[in-house]
């Protein structure tokens, strides 16, 4: 056979199509094994991450991942990006990157712009992917089949508990300061549209200022203490919209001997912020329990990549759900000082027993 330039490119031709025709036949049975949930549980790698462990919620979060994994014979790898959306990016972008047949991942994304494009690479990549607290209305796992479950909170409800425990504290009358959080999460925003339907219906309550803290302690501590300064005696009370927020305006009201008489309330029930509600510098807390967070969404990935749990029978409302949460008062402190997991809350039949409701 003469071969010629023409001959040279059909054959170039159909190499080509050939390494595509493979690459696609790869890249479609590493889906449909995910899809199908081939894995053996000892293949499952499992990763949790969160902004940072400093804040004690994101720290009890990672701490239930650890319980999770080690009750199923595995170890939850563990990655924080300090508030930095690049950075986060960057972590999910080296994950994906390698074997993620059997990768779960269960991630707090610093933003709702950060959503999206971890959800395109997990799409892309076959990773099982769980999220909480932050993304675009738009944006829905059931449009997807390895981005499980999305797991938030109901924060206008959270942000009008603590408002109207805050106006019950200053007796329905005064004036109040708000620490916002970051402001580009759904949390920050629904959970301050909660403290403002609370004075809507507290109307003796009085928002002498906002700004954001950016659910830091350190943050809070320097805005406080400038609002104090501004405010003064006007000041009865501090609606934070996270623990650790509440956590550094105490500190700014204990380094002006304001401890106690200034009510404070939070949103997290990390244990300082609970022991803080139980000794009376604390008014009140939300407990949206980290611990449980951390496990449930290794737990629901893990069911899925197994096959003990199929996507198409998850109920769609348990794709993007509401969990539930419970208000934390002097009166009932006591029962959340030490909280622990109960393991059979992450049995794969168990695990969408805390749906309060679907996101709409």
């Amino acid at each position: 056979m003469r071969f010629t330039a023409r001959s040279a490119a059909i054959m170039s031709l159909s190499l080509a199509a050939a390494v595509l025709a493979g690459c696609s036949e790869q890249a479609a049975g590493g889906n449909d094994a995910a899809a199908e949930g081939a894995c053996q549980p000892s293949d499952v790698r499992l990763v949790g991450q969160v902004r940072n462990e400093s804040n004690p919620y994101e720290a009890s979060w990672l701490a239930g991942g650890d319980a999770y994994a080690k009750s199923v014979g595995l170890t939850q790898e563990r990655l924080t990006y300090d508030g930095d959306s690049t950075k986060q990016q960057e972590q999910i972008s080296q994950l994906l990157a390698g074997d993620t047949k059997c990768l779960v991942m269960n991630v707090l994304p610093n933003g709702d712009s950060d959503t999206a494009p971890i959800v395109k690479g997990a799409d892309q990549a076959g990773a099982y992917l769980v999220t909480q607290w932050n993304k675009p209305a738009d944006l829905n796992p059931a449009d997807h089949q390895t981005w499980i479950s999305h797991i938030t909170y109901n924060g206008v409800e959270s942000g009008q508990q603590i408002g109207d425990a805050l106006a019950t504290a200053i007796g329905g009358n005064g004036g109040i300061i708000a620490l916002q959080g970051i402001l580009d999460t759904a949390a920050a925003k629904d959970r301050f549209a909660g403290l403002e339907a609370s004075l809507k219906k507290n109307t003796g309550v009085k928002l002498l200022d906002q700004q954001a803290a950016n659910f830091s302690r350190a943050e809070a501590l320097t805005v406080t203490k400038t609002l104090l300064t501004k405010h003064g005696e006007h000041v009865k009370g501090i609606w934070a919209a996270n623990d650790d927020m509440a956590l550094g305006a105490l500190e700014a009201l204990q380094q002006q001997g304001l401890a106690g008489k200034v009510a404070v309330v939070g949103i997290d029930a990390v244990p300082d912020a609970v022991k803080a509600v139980q000794g009376g510098t604390m008014t009140a807390t939300v407990s949206s329990d980290g611990a449980w967070q951390g496990g449930i969404g290794l737990a629901i990935g893990y069911c899925v990549a197994t096959g003990k749990l199929a996507v198409k029978d998850i109920a769609a409302a348990n794709r993007a759900f509401f969990a539930e949460q419970f208000l934390i008062t002097k009166d009932n402190a006591a029962d959340f000082v030490a909280p622990k997991t109960n393991p059979a809350d992450f049995e794969c039949a168990n695990v969408f027993n805390r749906v309060a409701g679907p996101l709409t």
